[in-house]
């Protein structure tokens, strides 16, 4: 399939630019994943959606504060790192995303807020490759990125962070560090509407997946199939595999809330249609023709067009049935991407 199959008009004054004023005030689009009829909610309808004895599946890994500024030291130029993941065991050696690749060379060296200083290494000068890795003496805590680092705002809110986004980027049920981006489908559930899905009868359930490029990485490739997702790690954890396991050999729902959670349950999936515990690396790319294994039901935002994330709800729904729904979105005024409106597939 083309890439541009997945393309789709998005007006500018519909890309979110920030959270809605209260958490959980958005709309929501129920579309249906069989017959693509659409009708239209509010998030705070959302239990009233999903039915007694579904098992709702969550991401809940927190974002790092690791979009860091630093000062090259030959120059005294400012540059951008946008933080993935440790490379060592130390902490002392991390891969990063650099914007203007081409002026971060092999062993330059920068200085960050704190002053502590980063030396480039592995940097193949003509590849055009965004990707660098910056080596450090000292190890890269959290306390470290919180004293030098910003909330990584995805390129189109158009915007430097503020306090507010140090909460509203974030899950109220974050709990493990290690994400370059958020897993925003979370963003949009408050207390209220989780108490309000147990009481109902709806059981939750948490794994782990850190954000980094498999999610965001855009595909430039004009044929899908050629486009390579990067590698992210992912949880299970014992109790939630058996959680998971029973709920589909009883044949009730299981619902992933975000693409994240999709692809960690569909990764977890052996060939027996087993979720296995553990922590692994996946590659997975789902667009259509993938026959999903685990997930039954999805709750997630409307993406961006051309993205992996457009492919693999268009392969969970149609990719006739997403369009027309995201035409509709469009016309009925809709808020897009990471601060948006949420859609439930069932």
């Amino acid at each position: 399939m083309k890439t541009s199959d997945f393309y789709f008009d998005l007006p500018q004054e519909l890309i979110a630019q920030k959270p809605c004023n209260e958490r959980g005030d958005d709309r929501l689009m129920l579309l249906g994943r069989n017959t693509g009829s659409v009708a239209h909610y509010q998030m705070k309808d959302l239990p009233s959606l999903v039915e007694a004895g579904t098992l709702m599946v969550f991401n809940n890994s927190r974002v790092r504060r690791s979009r860091c500024y630093a000062t090259k030291i030959s120059s005294g130029k400012e540059q951008e790192f946008l933080f993935l993941n440790p490379v060592s065991s130390d902490l002392c050696l991390w891969n990063v995303m650099v914007r203007g690749a081409k002026k971060v060379k092999d062993n330059a060296q920068y200085s960050f807020a704190d002053g502590s200083l980063a030396t480039v290494v592995h940097a193949d000068e003509n590849s055009g490759s965004e990707f660098r890795s910056l080596a450090f003496e000292n190890p890269l805590t959290e306390d470290w990125f919180e004293r030098n680092g910003h909330i990584p705002l995805p390129p189109y809110i158009r915007r430097e962070d503020t306090d507010i986004d140090s909460e509203r980027y974030q899950t109220i049920y974050a709990k493990e560090t290690g994400s370059a981006a958020a897993p925003t489908a979370g963003l949009h559930f408050t207390q209220s509407v989780l108490d309000a899905l147990t009481a109902k009868g709806v059981e939750l359930a948490w794994i782990t997946l850190h954000v980094g490029l498999g999610t965001f990485l855009p595909v430039r490739a004009e044929q899908i199939e050629e486009h390579h997702m990067h590698e992210e790690y992912y949880s299970v954890s014992v109790e939630v595999a058996q959680k998971i396991n029973t709920a589909k050999k009883e044949g009730r729902p299981v619902l992933a809330v975000g693409t994240t959670s999709v692809r960690t349950l569909e990764s977890a999936c052996d060939e027996n249609g087993l979720v296995q515990s553990g922590t692994r690396g996946t590659h997975i790319f789902m667009y259509p023709g993938y026959q999903f294994k685990v997930v039954d039901q999805m709750f997630t935002n409307f993406h961006t067009p051309e993205s992996t994330l457009i492919m693999l709800v268009s392969a969970f729904a149609g990719r006739e049935n997403i369009l027309n729904a995201y035409k509709q979105a469009v016309e009925q005024k809709y808020r897009f991407f990471s601060y948006g409106d949420c859609m439930l597939i069932k």
